[in-house]
């Protein structure tokens, strides 16, 4: 157990050396979300409240994890490619040490987005200003292991060239399947239904009903929170299995 402890922690700071070593992904990551918090709200907030600061805070923490599909993606095939995994396999360090160090590595970048999103958010308009913020922000980090491990999945079977590519499939479905730039009023109930039953809009309703209030804590907290840890639970099984099986066979 101890052992097992010291390899985690060796790799998780290992790991946020290398993401320090390169900030301009680090740039891109944070700056893109901050940009359009700041850019919607003063056109859109006034035309519809989807647009309001109470709704696009929570929206846009969420939207900026998928980013860490992106990031981690290319973290971990960058470090496929280079044979730092391959070397580090021959020792007695197991798949899942790999996997938890990386979340671990990340999850700083989740709590300094949350933290300068709500924190900005609430500058703008101090009405959001609660102790929902903290429940919020601490529901990311929740929200976030799965958009990690996604990343960890997609670099662990793709190369540099093609994560890109995929990982712009989950940064898109954020964007077109959370709900968060569109009212979801007059929608066929079949879409709304598929929506539901994705993690993307889960995961933008749990940040957003910790920060505002839950007044059905079954529909609002709980089949969220589940449907969230299902996908994260299965890309994590799968990531395992084949990182394990991707460096074995070198």
């Amino acid at each position: 157990m101890n052992s097992s402890f010291r390899r985690i922690s060796a790799l998780t700071i290992r790991n946020l050396k290398e993401i320090l070593r390169d900030p301009l992904s680090l740039i891109f990551t944070i700056g893109m979300p901050l940009f359009l918090e700041i850019l919607f709200y003063f056109i859109f907030h006034k035309m519809t409240a989807q647009f309001q600061m109470m709704y696009l805070a929570p929206g846009i923490v969420a939207f900026s994890q998928s980013f860490l599909s992106l990031f981690v993606g290319m973290l971990i095939s960058i470090d496929r490619n280079s044979s730092f995994l391959t070397r580090l396999y021959v020792t007695k360090a197991k798949s899942h040490e790999f996997i938890i160090a990386y979340i671990l590595s990340v999850i700083p970048i989740v709590l300094f987005q949350s933290i300068l999103f709500f924190g900005v958010g609430a500058i703008i308009d101090t009405s959001i200003w609660s102790i929902g913020i903290l429940f919020a922000i601490l529901m990311s980090v929740y929200t976030s292991i799965f958009f990690i491990v996604t990343g960890i999945l997609i670099g662990t079977i793709c190369n540099e060239r093609a994560v890109g590519g995929i990982a712009s499939i989950f940064i898109s479905g954020q964007s077109l399947l959370s709900g968060m730039w569109f009212p979801l009023d007059g929608f066929d109930k079949t879409i709304i239904t598929i929506m539901n039953a994705l993690p993307f809009r889960n995961a933008n309703m749990l940040i957003q009903n910790t920060m505002l209030d839950i007044s059905d804590g079954l529909n609002q907290l709980l089949f969220p929170m589940l449907i969230v840890l299902g996908y994260t639970v299965l890309n994590s099984i799968i990531a395992i299995f084949l990182y394990k099986k991707k460096m074995t066979a070198k």
